[in-house]
This record gives structure tokens, C-alpha cells and sequence, in this order.
């Protein structure tokens, strides 16, 4: 039998995804799962985007331009600067989805062999990205007890070695939602301007803040012309995660025309999800409004829920719509799998990520797990129940 490549045994499974067998059983047998394993929200995508994908009118289905298309990026690059980001249309790189934007820009900046600094818990994927372009990822550990807040800019310095080419941040953070500050950021910056470090910053929550906080953007910040890379996508800003479209920006022509290397090499972004973001753009801002005002319920719901049972603690996010619980478990792996194959309250359960597959550490966060807002408040409220007795039920769990 031919033997599979080392890289595909190595690759991690997703998290978000890998327990999806389990929930099939479970709604095979007639259970209601209550998923909040994944960030695909039940908001409606706006309806100017529908539109304009209805109202299609060409008649060859063509290749795009392997950049995007024109049109679409100086749509993009009017709403950037809209907020403040000083930006040419030639400096954007449309991408299938924040994810491919994400492995460019990887491949881009950081050699096989060489390392990538990012703070964890981070975007399983992360781990994903980088094993397939041989990078190596340093984690830097965030603690539940301060929020997941930024870890000291000391403890980075530690870490960069002759290696190190790049830092990834995701703010507002996916899984933990926690908001970096300007403070945060400007730390960061006088990092990577010392160490001559690329700083790439996944920005696909930036819509989703709370409590009247400020997002910043190394967009914003002096002297990172050079340095910062943004990592966009549609997916959460619309509610339109299956038109996978994204982009990567950077002020950096020689970064820029590397990675449109790699953008040509798998063609061209998707023509369809184009028009339907270019449409997208003009979205009214009541749209965001609502939405981010039904976010905040729902993060308040599931915050207050969660820490009201006995042995659970969830810091209150700033951002983004996720939450990083720490449960009474031996291990959320077991427990997550376990509360889909054998626990059903009212014949309903809930589906949820263990926080493990967020970690690059080795056993940490083996009793935390991921839990997305992305559903109404009456289901979160079941999904809480289910969570709380299913708690109490568990063979597993840790007084």
C-alpha cells in the first residue's frame, strides 16, 4: 500500500469540526443539537448582497483577474479608508476566503523552517497554515484568570531567535474575544519595528465590539508600513460565510507582488462572491448596528449563563462572538463527545468545541472549550440547561 505523507499525518484535526460524526449520530437518533461549535450565524446576510446575485445578468462565467477584480477592489479600498486605513486599491489581494488570505501571507513572509510568533489560544487553522508551509509556530500563552489579555511584550522578546520573520494576532480574538487595546498594539509595534518582524493581524471581527470599545487596526499606527499585513474576510462581517471571499492588504509592494505569485498559481478568486461583496459594501450602517446590538444580548446571555453554574468561569469578551469557558471536567475532549453520544436532556444536547485544538502547548486548555454565540437567545438559553445537567451527569467531572 502506498504510505501517506508525513505532512498529511501530522496535520491537526479542526476542533470546530472534527466531532461533526457524533452530532450526525445524535440528530440520527432524534436529538436536537444546539450548535455552537462553529461561528456560522444565524443573522441574515444583507439583503443588497442577495441582490446582486440574483440580478446576474452575464453570460460566460469567466476567470477573474488573479488580484480581483477592479471594480471590486476600489469598492474595498473606499470602505477601508472609511476607516482609516489609507489604502490604494493596489494594495489589496482578494482571496478565497480570509483562510487563503491567511496561508499567503504565511508563505509570503516566513520561509520552511523559519518561525511565526502568535498568542494562544488562537484560530486552530493557525496550527493548519503553518504545518502545510513548514513553518514553525512559537506560542506565547494567554490566561483565562486576566481575560486572555495580551501577554507581556517581554515574554515575546524572549522567544525571537535569528528565525523568527512574523507575529499573528487576531483582534477582536477568535476563540477568546478578547480586544486589544491601542496599548497592546502600539507594544506590538515597537516590537516588530525593533526586530524588523512582519505583524500579521486578522481583522475578520472587526464589525463586533462591545461595550463601546475602540477597535484599533495596525492600519492605524505609524511606522508599520512596512511591517503590517490585514487579514479580511466577508464571512462574519455579512453573514456570509459560504461565499468564502477575503483579502489581504499590506503597503508593502515587494510583500504584495510575492503574493500575487501565489494568488496566480490557484487562478482566481470567485467571480459571483465578487459582485456580491462589491453590493455588500454599501450595506447601510443600521444593518451593523442591530446586529452588534443582538450580539451583546447574546454574549450577555451566554456570559451570565455560563458563569452561573457551579465550578464554570468565562471572562466577559470585548469583541468578535465567541466565547473560552473553563469547565469542571477531566477532559473537554471527552467531555464534548461525550455530551453528543451519550447525554440528552429533553432529547436536546449541545455540540461544542474543545479548546484544545486552540493550543499549540502541549495539554493546555484540556478543560476549556469554545462556545459560539451565533444562535437566538432562546436557544442559548436550552443550550445552558443542556450544558448545566449535562455537567452534573458527567462520569468525568472534577468537583
Amino acid at each position: 500500500m502506498p504510505s501517506i505523507s508525513v505532512k498529511g499525518r501530522e496535520m491537526p484535526a479542526s476542533p470546530i469540526r472534527k466531532l461533526t460524526p457524533y452530532a450526525d449520530k445524535a440528530k440520527a437518533d432524534g436529538k436536537q443539537v444546539y450548535h455552537l461549535n462553529i461561528g456560522q450565524p444565524d443573522i441574515e446576510t444583507p439583503e443588497g448582497m442577495l441582490d446582486a446575485i440574483r440580478n446576474i445578468d452575464f453570460k460566460v462565467w469567466a476567470y477573474t483577474p488573479s488580484e480581483g477584480t477592479a471594480s471590486y477592489r476600489n469598492k474595498l479600498s473606499g470602505y477601508y479608508n472609511g476607516l482609516g486605513y489609507n489604502i490604494a486599491a493596489t494594495d489589496i489581494l482578494v482571496t478565497n476566503g480570509g483562510s487563503e488570505a491567511l496561508a499567503i501571507a504565511m508563505q509570503a513572509c516566513v520561509n520552511p523552517g523559519e518561525e511565526i510568533i502568535i498568542p494562544e489560544p488562537f484560530y486552530a487553522n493557525y496550527n493548519s497554515f503553518a504545518r502545510s508551509a513548514g513553518i514553525v509556530v512559537k506560542p506565547i500563552l494567554s490566561y483565562i484568570d486576566d481575560g486572555f489579555a495580551l501577554p507581556p511584550i517581554a515574554d515575546f522578546e524572549k522567544l525571537i531567535t535569528a528565525k523568527t520573520k512574523a507575529i499573528a494576532i487576531c483582534s477582536p480574538n477568535n476563540p477568546t474575544g478578547y480586544l486589544y487595546s491601542r496599548e497592546e498594539l502600539e507594544a506590538l509595534r515597537d516590537l516588530c519595528i525593533k526586530h524588523d518582524l512582519f505583524l500579521l493581524s486578522d481583522e475578520a471581527y472587526r464589525e463586533f465590539c462591545y461595550d463601546g470599545r475602540e477597535f484599533i487596526s495596525p492600519m492605524h499606527l505609524e511606522g508599520l508600513e512596512q511591517h503590517a499585513v490585514i487579514i479580511d474576510t466577508v464571512s462574519k462581517r455579512y453573514s456570509a460565510c459560504g461565499a468564502r471571499l477575503g483579502c489581504m492588504i499590506t503597503k508593502n509592494q515587494e510583500l504584495w507582488q510575492v503574493a500575487l505569485k501565489f494568488a496566480q498559481a490557484r487562478l482566481s478568486p470567485p467571480a459571483v462572491a465578487q459582485l456580491a461583496a462589491e453590493a455588500a459594501v454599501d450595506t447601510p450602517q443600521s444593518y451593523f448596528d442591530a446586529v452588534k446590538r443582538e450580539y451583546e444580548a447574546r454574549r450577555d446571555t451566554l456570559v451570565e449563563g455560563l458563569n452561573g453554574i457551579e465550578g464554570v468561569k468565562c471572562p466577559n469578551p470585548g469583541g468578535a462572538f465567541y466565547v473560552l469557558a473553563q469547565l469542571p471536567v477531566d477532559d473537554a475532549d471527552r467531555f464534548c463527545q461525550w455530551i453528543l453520544e451519550h447525554f440528552a436532556h429533553e432529547n436536546q444536547t449541545v455540540m461544542m468545541a474543545p479548546a484544545s485544538g486552540f493550543y499549540s502547548t502541549p495539554h493546555a486548555g484540556k478543560d476549556q472549550v469554545r462556545l459560539a454565540y451565533v444562535l437566538n437567545t432562546t436557544d442559548l438559553n436550552n443550550a445552558l440547561v443542556c450544558l448545566e445537567k449535562g455537567l452534573a451527569a458527567y462520569p468525568g467531572r472534577r468537583s
